[in-house]
């Protein structure tokens, strides 16, 4: 039986899980801030539930593949959406700060959580 370690957690499910399902399940989110209510429930067209994972998953999908390649996100990233990959075995998974969680690298930061919340709504200020 697979681990998911997540947010200190360490969350058991069955091999073939999709980890968006096995996180929230779990009481966990793949999402920041707002993009909790403001996604695509798992459909893979929005990209707010990007994580950078290490462990054995599936290969990305077409849809996964293609939403990656759309800014905010950087195709050379190395994230997954949680809602497109499959777990296969013991993984480790970390979310970034953005609202897309696409802030890899970067320190977490109220500054760059108040753009992408900004972005979000469509304001400037």
């Amino acid at each position: 039986m697979p681990t998911v370690h997540f947010r200190g957690r360490e969350i058991e499910c069955d091999r073939g899980d999709v980890l968006r399902d096995v996180l929230r399940a779990a009481g966990e989110s793949p999402h920041n801030g707002h993009s909790s209510w403001f996604n695509c429930r798992g459909g893979g067209s929005c990209g707010t539930c990007a994580v950078e994972v290490r462990g054995p998953v599936t290969y990305r999908t077409k849809k996964e593949r293609r939403r990656l390649r759309f800014p905010p996100h950087d195709p050379d990233s190395g994230l997954r959406l949680a809602c497109q990959t499959v777990v296969l075995g013991d993984l480790w998974v970390e979310k970034y700060p953005g609202f897309w969680g696409q802030h890899v690298g970067d320190d977490e930061s109220d500054d760059a959580e108040a753009e992408d919340e900004r972005d979000a709504r469509g304001t400037t200020n």
